[in-house]
């Protein structure tokens, strides 16, 4: 198991930001694809149609979002943290992935940064 932990920096709110990363609609325009979210703990989510799956643990309002990712036959609970600052530029994003499997972090760390943060980077600079 591997943990990751990384900063973005992004040109919006941190209440922009997020918006992008719970609201269904917005996620499903930076993105591409469907996907289900809600702010309500304990309720599950998918992303990238199906792609990404787990459960919502826990959120700030414009602040921290703390979730659960599924991982096939794995016994420790892999636990995402995303805390939103704001920052001159717009936002700054911390990001905290833990207990990720061994033959999935390559995969999960390219995926935060192109298609995840990469993405919603691109959809604020371009919006």
């Amino acid at each position: 198991m591997k943990d990751y932990k990384k900063y973005y920096l992004l040109p919006a709110t941190p209440e922009e930001v997020y918006i992008a990363l719970t609201n269904p609609l917005t996620l499903e325009l930076w993105t591409g694809e469907k996907a289900e979210m809600s702010t309500e703990p304990g309720s599950e989510f998918s992303l990238w149609e199906g792609s990404i799956v787990g459960k919502n643990l826990e959120f700030v309002d414009g602040k921290k979002i703390v979730q659960q990712w599924y991982f096939d036959g794995q016994t420790d609970e892999s636990i995402v943290t995303i805390k939103i600052h704001p920052d001159a530029h717009g936002s700054s994003v911390e990001l905290r992935h833990v207990n990720i499997p061994d033959d999935d972090f390559n995969d999960i760390t390219e995926g935060w940064n192109d298609s995840y943060f990469g993405n919603l980077a691109d959809f604020f600079a371009v919006g």
